[in-house]
């Protein structure tokens, strides 16, 4: 958490100098937000990226994308292996099998292939950006590949800062630009490990091939989550005269199809969120709040967290004392791990509502929408950021500063300090419900 601080610092420093926007000192608010969205990878933003960066603001911004993206997902990884051996080996105590620590081997081999899979994504994104840019539409070839290179940057690590000012509203109904930046938000949301067992799976016999816990919940509920939203958005706002109103049939579809990815967590917008139904933000805060798959770029409480959550309901409704899924038996701790961040996740999120709805005019659910966008480090607005106040913004930055280290933190911080106690107290039942 300290490197973060300590990197978030210096890109704020580096956007306060006058040459990140074309000779004019930043104020340090602004630079410190923007220097938190970028790289807590959120793409909220108190001022217009395109028309207040300078080229090298720009490419500061696009670096802190890049290395909070990496950095996250990396380090997310290597948590996650953590908290598997520790297990691993408490397990192997207990059934007296060997097992070993991690290795800086392992760790080295980890962040190549965090890097590999980043990379690949990043280039065959560029290229098809790039060339449609090049090709449909009035841009040097130059200007093309910046474009190209930002957007893919931006989608993959989930951050949605744009070049435009209206995001990607200009290109709404052209698939060319908008499902590639669908398709990278979705893959940098699923997380490594997945795109790991992935690969395996394409590599093994049918017979062999075997799915963990993690992949079935981050696939099953990714696929639900985005046919959840492609459902709510082709419902609440076809007919909305600001949105889908005046598109085709198939343009409804393909504008539907885009705004359900970005609530995994990326801010790119093809439609204005702030004239869209009360209804449909309510049902973007939701998803926003779950956001995408561990150990990826994406934030929020994560699909497994939610996963673990509803089973563990439906095991209770049915008075079960175990929860089962996948042929596997949940350990208590996960329970009770994904209650936890759940909860503080929710606390967080109710609280810096309150506070905003205290330093600013604005409604509920505008609040609302944007500290779960802030905290989820999703970066959708309804277009009040600007108009935050600096203690609003402060209370924006504390929340994407959280909501990017915080949840990955505490839960690795539980999963490897649960202990057993030496000795039970009386046991006591209060009323619930």
């Amino acid at each position: 958490m300290a490197a973060f601080g300590a990197f978030v610092l210096t890109g704020t420093l580096l956007l306060s100098l006058p040459a990140a926007a074309d000779g004019q000192a930043t104020p340090f608010m602004t630079a410190l937000f923007t220097a938190t969205s970028a790289a807590s990878v959120t793409g909220l933003a108190v001022v217009d990226t395109s028309g207040h960066w300078s080229g090298f603001g720009e490419t500061v911004i696009l670096v802190l994308i890049q290395i909070g993206g990496f950095g996250i997902m990396a380090l997310a990884t290597v948590l996650s292996l953590l908290v598997s051996r520790r297990m691993g080996l408490r397990m192997a105590v207990t059934t007296g099998a060997e097992t070993k620590s991690v290795s800086l081997g392992e760790v080295r081999q980890l962040v190549l292939g965090v890097l590999w899979v980043t990379l690949v994504f990043e280039v065959l994104l560029a290229a098809v950006l790039t060339l449609r840019w090049w090709t449909a539409y009035d841009l040097t070839f130059t200007a093309a590949l910046h474009t190209g290179v930002f957007h893919s940057v931006s989608s993959f690590n989930n951050a949605g800062f744009s070049l435009y000012s209206d995001n990607l509203m200009g290109y709404a109904t052209d698939p060319w630009i908008t499902l590639p930046v669908a398709f990278g938000v979705i893959a940098g949301g699923l997380g490594f490990p997945v795109w790991v067992e992935l690969w395996r799976f394409s590599r093994k016999h049918k017979e062999k091939r075997h799915w963990t816990l993690h992949a079935k919940f981050t696939l099953g509920m990714t696929a639900a989550l985005l046919a959840v939203g492609f459902v709510a958005f082709l419902a609440l706002e076809w007919t909305n005269p600001a949105t889908m109103g005046p598109l085709d049939t198939e343009d409804k579809v393909l504008t539907a199809f885009f705004q359900s990815v970005m609530p995994r967590t990326a801010g790119f917008n093809s439609l204005d969120f702030g004239a869209m139904q009360t209804q449909t933000l309510l049902v973007t805060d939701m998803l926003m709040f779950i956001g995408g798959g561990s150990a990826g770029t994406a934030g929020g409480i994560k699909v497994t967290t939610f996963a673990v959550l509803i089973l563990v309901a439906y095991a209770n409704v049915r008075g079960e004392p175990t929860v089962h899924a996948g042929g596997r038996r949940l350990s208590a701790g996960t329970a009770s791990q994904a209650t936890t961040v759940a909860m503080l996740a929710l606390g967080l999120v109710l609280a810096g509502t309150l506070v905003l709805m205290i330093v600013t005019p604005f409604t509920l659910d505008q609040i609302l929408f944007e500290t779960t966008s802030a905290f989820a480090t999703v970066g959708l607005s309804t277009g009040i950021t600007a108009d935050v106040p600096p203690v609003g913004q402060a209370v924006l930055v504390f929340l994407m500063f959280v909501g990017r280290i915080g949840p990955i933190t505490l839960a690795s911080a539980l999963a490897l300090r649960r202990h057993s106690r030496l000795y039970e107290l009386p046991e006591e039942r209060p009323i619930v419900g």
